[in-house]
């Protein structure tokens, strides 16, 4: 019998590796990724007659009575049923995630039995400027928040005259409430590996980086293996797949900071610079790593790839709302009560998600507000839960898609607070370039402390600053910073009158919790 564990970061942090071991003992463990139910790890599933059955939560002193359950049949207080049949999994539409918690993430015989490179092999039969066509067609768009055409970028890369190009992935996954690439990177590495090779060969490419930051040493392990299993499988190599394309790839550990989530930023980092935005232009398309041309992409847009050249981007493209073509790997968290990654097409209502999927508040308090995109984005209030999930209609509401990562937050949370806690996270961040954000966000806190102090002449001061910094900042760390400010600040002005809600925490992550 075959017993599947995850060896997700968070599954680990739950105590799957204690559930691991102790299962071990009888029988044969597999490790794979989560299955994106939060609540339910460490999820164990079992296989019986091709099907897999989960139970969960499961404590490592639960393994006993679980053994003698699976052993003899009996029915066991954790078990979930069939996995694929559980509500949270046949609702989704699951392309990028597709095999995440189903097969052994280092395995490539597995990887290709649940339709791994096939998107690569099809690559190689079309050609570069086929598959810059097909990709542009299917609309896929930057999910690590900028939201840009990858189309077109790879269209400027492939058409650039340079000795030398570069594929470079930004895995510095920092948003607060974003988890997707961590989990994919852990879960289905062969997939991001894929979507490398096709964008190197698209652009004539023959070298590639994974830039991660420290703080995800699995991700930094699994991703090292995966690549050596694909070197060793010739999918990377001199000669990809048997096609005469050269291309390989590396990873590159990053030091944590935020900014280096900006492709400018990063690529200094990566040529071991100081983490620093860059002006624009040039742009990283024309002068990028080493000052050649560069297509940088995150982890879920270079993921996307290879479906969509396996299946077509015209395919791609019917799934989803307006410009936002595909599906979107949607991460739940803070104050919820199924907290998780939920992949779906674009235009589900944000209610929809945060009540419907997400179940509502762990506290079973009323929602007041999420956070959509991570610590810059803004704060939609439930009263406007109707926006369905999509860059523009986000956009719409002064809301930003960003990384698709929701943060919810009950009727008790203090708006003034978190607001503050924008300003003193883009502080702290800012690599100091420009001043409109490395003295900007430092006024911004101090005028925050004064209305909360009663100073109510302090409101049109921070609405001045949110403005300068919002159109003044070279990148989006100040640019973004006044949209949970003046969010918190436009939907719920009691918070920073004093009539507000009662103010029981001091941080945003006390809040959060």
């Amino acid at each position: 019998m075959r017993i599947w564990v995850p060896l997700d970061a968070a599954a680990k942090a739950l105590g799957a590796d204690e559930v691991a071991a102790a299962l071990a003992a009888d029988f044969t463990v597999i490790r794979n990724g989560t299955r994106g139910m939060i609540w339910l790890e460490p999820l164990v599933e079992v296989e019986r007659d091709g099907v897999r059955y989960g139970y969960g939560p499961v404590e490592a002193g639960d393994v006993p009575g679980l053994v003698e359950a699976l052993r003899s049949g009996a029915e066991h207080p954790l078990a979930l049923g069939p996995v694929e049949e559980l509500p949270w999994m046949k609702a989704q539409q699951r392309l990028v995630f597709a095999r995440v918690g189903v097969i052994d993430p280092f395995s490539v015989e597995e990887y290709q039995a649940h339709g791994g490179l096939a998107g690569l092999r099809r690559a190689i039969e079309i050609g570069p400027e086929a598959i810059v066509a097909d990709v542009t067609e299917s609309g896929l768009r930057g999910r690590g928040g900028a939201g840009f055409p990858t189309g077109i970028k790879w269209k400027t890369v492939a058409g650039a005259q340079a000795p030398r190009k570069y594929i470079v992935c930004n895995a510095d996954e920092g948003d607060s409430g974003s988890f997707a690439d961590r989990m994919l990177m852990e879960g289905d590495p062969l997939v991001l590996i894929e979507g490398m090779a096709i964008a190197g060969i698209a652009v004539g490419a023959v070298q590639g980086y994974v830039y991660i930051r420290s703080e995800y040493p699995d991700a930094i392990r699994n991703m090292e293996a995966a690549i050596g299993k694909a070197r060793q499988a010739g999918i990377l190599g001199q000669s990809v797949l048997g096609s005469g394309h050269a291309y390989d790839m590396e990873v590159r550990t990053g030091a944590g900071a935020y900014v280096c989530g900006e492709e400018t930023s990063l690529l200094n980092s990566l040529e071991g610079k100081r983490g620093v935005v860059r002006a624009k232009p040039p742009i990283p398309a024309l002068e990028g790593f080493l000052g050649r041309p560069t297509v940088v992409n995150n982890v879920i847009s270079l993921a996307s790839v290879p479906w969509i050249l396996a299946h077509g981007g015209t395919e791609y493209a019917r799934l989803g709302i307006g410009r936002s073509k595909g599906t979107i790997p949607i991460q739940i968290a803070g104050n919820v009560k199924y907290g998780g990654l939920f992949e779906a097409a674009f235009g589900m209502t944000l209610g929809h998600i945060i009540n419907e999927i997400g179940g509502g508040t762990a506290s079973g308090r009323p929602v007041k507000a999420a956070q959509v995109g991570g610590p810059l984005g803004a704060y939609v209030p439930h009263w406007n839960f109707d926006v369905p999930f999509g860059y523009e209609e986000l956009g719409a509401k002064d809301a930003l898609l960003g990384h698709a990562g929701i943060s919810v937050f009950d009727d008790s949370a203090d708006m003034l607070k978190l607001a503050r806690f924008a300003m003193e996270f883009c502080a702290v961040e800012s690599c100091g370039k420009c001043t409109p954000c490395r003295i900007g966000s430092i006024r911004g806190v101090e005028t925050i402390d004064r209305i909360a102090q009663g100073d109510q002449d302090g409101i049109p001061i921070l609405k001045d600053l949110c403005n300068t910094m919002k159109w003044g900042s070279l990148c989006a760390l100040g640019g973004f910073a006044p949209f949970p400010v003046m969010s918190a600040l436009t939907h719920f002005p009691d918070d920073f009158s004093g009539r507000g809600a009662p103010r029981p925490a001091n941080t945003y992550r006390e809040a959060a919790e």
